[in-house]
C-alpha cells in the first residue's frame, strides 16, 4: 500500500512536458511473475519531475546537433573489448528486429535479433533507414551512456529502479498493469505491446514503435510507461531486488565482462506468450554499451538537480 507524503507539486514546474510525482512510500516488486521481480518490498522515494514521454528522434536530433555528439553504436570497437566475436560484429552498429517469416522456436532469440553494421538512432534499421516521418517516436539503439550525456545536456538525470516504477504505477498500489489490475479486454488498446502472434505476424497498428502519447496515460499523466520502448535506469541489475551488482557481467555471456544496467517498462516487443514485462514490477538487464530496436529513456528532476552546462 503507498501512502503519499507530499501530494502538492512545487510552484515552479520544469516545464510542460513533465509531471510530479510525489513523494511516497509505496511497495515495488512482484512475488507472483518472473523470479527477478522479487522480492517485493516497501521503499520510499522522495518526490521528482518526470517527462510525461520518452525522448523522442526530434528531441535527440536537437541535442546532436547543438553538441556534435557521437552516439556510441556509431563509434569503432576496440576487438579487445569483444574476445572471440566474429570480425563481422566489430563494425559499428546495433541490434535490430527482425520479424520472422512463420513460428519459431521462441527459446532462440537470434531468430529475430540481428546484429546490424550501420544501424544506430537515424539509421534505425540499418545505414539506409532514416526517421523521417518519425520525429515523434521514442528515440531507440543507444546506450546508457547516450541517455546519460542526453540527460545531462538537458539539465536533466536519469531515474533510479524505484523511482521509474514508483512513477509507472501512478498511484495504484500494487496494481499488476500501469492501468489496474485486469489485463486489457479485447478492443481496448492501452498499451503497444505485442498484439498478435510473435514475432512474426502482429495486429495491425502493433509490431512497431508509435508516437509518444499515442496510448492512454497513467494516473500521473505518463504515457508509454507499459510498452514502446523499454528504458534505462540507473541501477546496475543483480539477480534479484535484493542484490545489486555493481559492474557485474551477465552470466549468459562470462565472456564478456561488460555491465547491466536495468532497464524497464517492456517494449513494443513483449507478447505475452513470450515476455510479459510490460507491467511495473519487470525488469531485465542490459548491457550498457548496447542499444537496441526497442530500448529508449525518459528523463527526470528531482528537486535537488541544477541545470547542467552544455556540452
Amino acid at each position: 500500500m503507498s501512502s503519499t507524503t507530499d501530494p502538492a507539486a512545487p510552484n515552479a514546474g520544469p516545464g510542460d512536458d513533465m509531471a510530479w510525482v510525489p513523494g511516497q512510500t509505496v511497495v515495488l516488486g512482484s512475488d507472483e511473475h518472473y523470479p527477478e521481480e522479487a522480492p517485493a518490498h516497501e521503499v520510499t522515494v522522495a518526490g521528482f519531475w518526470i517527462q510525461t514521454h520518452q525522448v523522442t528522434n526530434d528531441q535527440y536530433a536537437q541535442f546532436v546537433s547543438d553538441t556534435g555528439y557521437v552516439t556510441v553504436a556509431e563509434r569503432a570497437l576496440n576487438p579487445q573489448d569483444y574476445p572471440g566475436a566474429p570480425p563481422e560484429n566489430l563494425q559499428p552498429g546495433s541490434m535490430v528486429f527482425r520479424r520472422t517469416t512463420g513460428p519459431v522456436d521462441l527459446r532462440h532469440l537470434s531468430q529475430w535479433w540481428q546484429w546490424t553494421p550501420g544501424a544506430c538512432w537515424n539509421h534505425p534499421r540499418g545505414p539506409r533507414s532514416t526517421t523521417r516521418g518519425r520525429d515523434d517516436h521514442p528515440v531507440v539503439h543507444l546506450a546508457f551512456e547516450d541517455a546519460q550525456t542526453y540527460a545531462h545536456w538537458a539539465g536533466l538525470e536519469l531515474p533510479t529502479e524505484a523511482e521509474w516504477e514508483t512513477a509507472a504505477r501512478g498511484g495504484l498500489a500494487q496494481a499488476t498493469y500501469t492501468w489496474g489490475e485486469e489485463p486489457e479486454t479485447e478492443g481496448q488498446r492501452l498499451a503497444n505491446y505485442w498484439h498478435g502472434e510473435f514475432p512474426y505476424l502482429p495486429d495491425t497498428g502493433y509490431g512497431t514503435t508509435t508516437p509518444v502519447g499515442s496510448f492512454p496515460a497513467n494516473g500521473y499523466g505518463l504515457h508509454d510507461m507499459a510498452g514502446n520502448v523499454w528504458e534505462w535506469t540507473t541501477d546496475f541489475y543483480g539477480g534479484d531486488r535484493a542484490v545489486t551488482a555493481c559492474c557485474a557481467a551477465d552470466s549468459v555471456d562470462p565472456q564478456f565482462n561488460i555491465p547491466r544496467r536495468v532497464i524497464k517498462g517492456g517494449s513494443f516487443l513483449c507478447a505475452d506468450s513470450y515476455c510479459m514485462r510490460y507491467r511495473p514490477a519487470a525488469r531485465r538487464p542490459q548491457q550498457i554499451d548496447t542499444g537496441m530496436t526497442h530500448l529508449g529513456f525518459r528523463c527526470i528532476r528531482r528537486q535537488s538537480t541544477r541545470a547542467a552546462p552544455t556540452l
